[in-house]
């Protein structure tokens, strides 16, 4: 049996670096003019008021021209961009239609007939993923003959590394995304990932590491010009590749090491064919996870800053992708109302499952789940919820003045602006280059 091919391209040149990733791996091959194709980026979030850096964080324009170009030398015709962004209010279609305005993919709507979607306006279906699994699924992926798969090279504080398998999560509803972090310690988060890829028509994955993203998915990690781009029609075989560059071995990867069990597969390189540069020449280790002090109560900038007064225990992986959105923009506010004097013994706790420390005076529960799970818990003294989902960032605002905790409500109602806060550090690097996320 032939091992799957993966191809590690030095990105030098626009349209001929995606075109040797491509060649080197076969990704095209077997295409004909017929079939209908369906390219799914990563716009892990978007917000229509501030040029957050994108770099690392979504997919460039560049590559999405660069293989919308290559089907069309192909003569492919029917081909959809379709991508479901995590965004403040899930019911706001607006900002994804910035997104795509912005990133340009309506230009290419316009000079290449390319069909734009944002998956939320579209139908779902069912679909069992094996094991008892059932998800619901962007319908236009299903009906595609093939997939393009274009993440971004990065670590995830969740899943270690989010790459090929971890992409598909952006084409599931809500319900579903929510599902993915079960409360179940063996169905989790890393389970259920394991899984996504499994029903997809073919695909071609092709990692963008033009940038790459260290303590991602967002705009709160290190992003770094990497150059690069991991290339395979075996998504699997892409990510094994892909997170060792990031630094972790397959079975340093829980979903990974799932997927590779449920195909018989590997849990090293020796069943793949690496092809291009070598992987000793662009390997790196970038850190995953955020840092947090000895007993997991605290981030550690704040323990630094001597907070006192105040548990915020470290998220978990039922942590759900519109709870984690709003995770850093509250720290952040706590960290701004921190003016020396010890708050009143609060605890904040987050997720499906996290549990009351036994003593604290004041127990804020953000979200639904984790009130509901928590409503009866006789050892919390004062418990100040938030039950809405996702939470209001109103009710957020309450919750801690009700604790003592004077955060300014301007940052929350200001939510899109927050994530310029980030682009200082990266303003006037010439590395940091606009120019790759918009269509040439």
């Amino acid at each position: 049996m032939r091992k799957p091919k993966v191809a590690i391209v030095r990105y030098e040149k626009p349209l001929e670096s995606v075109r040797k990733a491509v060649d080197l791996s076969n990704g095209l091959d077997g295409l004909s003019s017929h079939s209908k194709v369906f390219i799914k980026p990563n716009i892990v979030f978007w917000t229509k008021v501030s040029p957050f850096p994108k770099w690392g964080v979504i997919t460039t324009s560049r590559v999405v021209q660069d293989m919308v170009s290559l089907l069309k030398e192909r003569g492919i015709n029917d081909i959809t961009i379709g991508e479901g962004t995590v965004l403040f209010d899930p019911r706001d279609n607006e900002t994804p239609a910035h997104a795509f305005e912005t990133l340009g993919y309506n230009l290419l709507k316009k000079r290449f007939g390319v069909k734009v979607i944002n998956v939320f306006e579209r139908p779902f279906k069912k679909v069992d993923l094996g094991d008892g699994v059932e998800l619901n699924f962007n319908a236009d992926v299903l009906d595609s003959d093939f997939v393009v798969n274009i993440p971004v090279l990065k670590t995830h504080a969740q899943t270690l590394v989010s790459l090929g398998i971890k992409n598909i999560k952006g084409l599931i509803d809500i319900n579903s995304r929510k599902k993915c972090h079960s409360a179940d310690p063996v169905r989790n988060l890393h389970y259920m990932v394991s899984k996504l890829a499994n029903k997809l028509p073919p695909t071609f994955t092709i990692l963008d590491g033009i940038y790459t993203n260290e303590r991602g998915p967002s705009f709160d990690g290190k992003i770094r010009r990497s150059n690069l781009l991991v290339a395979s029609t075996d998504v699997l075989s892409t990510d094994k590749v892909g997170a060792w560059i990031l630094g972790y071995h397959t079975s340093d990867v829980p979903h990974l090491v799932y997927a590779a069990q449920e195909r018989k597969r590997t849990q090293d390189l020796s069943d793949v064919e690496v092809v291009g540069e070598k992987l000793a020449d662009v390997s790196m280790r970038l850190e995953y996870s955020f840092g947090y002090n000895q007993t997991d109560t605290l981030p550690l900038p704040m323990e630094k800053m001597g907070i006192k007064g105040l548990a915020y225990p470290k998220y978990d992986l039922t942590l759900c992708t519109y709870c984690s959105a709003l995770t850093g923009i509250i720290l952040t506010s706590i960290a701004f109302a921190w003016k020396g004097e010890p708050w009143d013994d609060v605890e904040v706790l987050t997720g499906k499952v996290m549990k009351p420390t036994p003593g604290r005076k004041k127990t804020i529960l953000i979200g639904k789940c984790l009130y509901s799970a928590n409503k009866n818990d006789p050892r919390i003294k004062e418990m100040i919820s938030v039950k809405t989902c996702p939470p209001s960032p109103k009710a957020i605002v309450e919750a801690l003045h009700q604790a003592g905790i004077e955060v300014n409500p301007a940052i929350f109602e200001h939510l899109e602006a927050a994530p310029g806060f980030f682009m200082g550090k990266y303003e006037g690097k010439p590395d940091f280059d606009e120019s790759l996320f918009r269509i040439e």
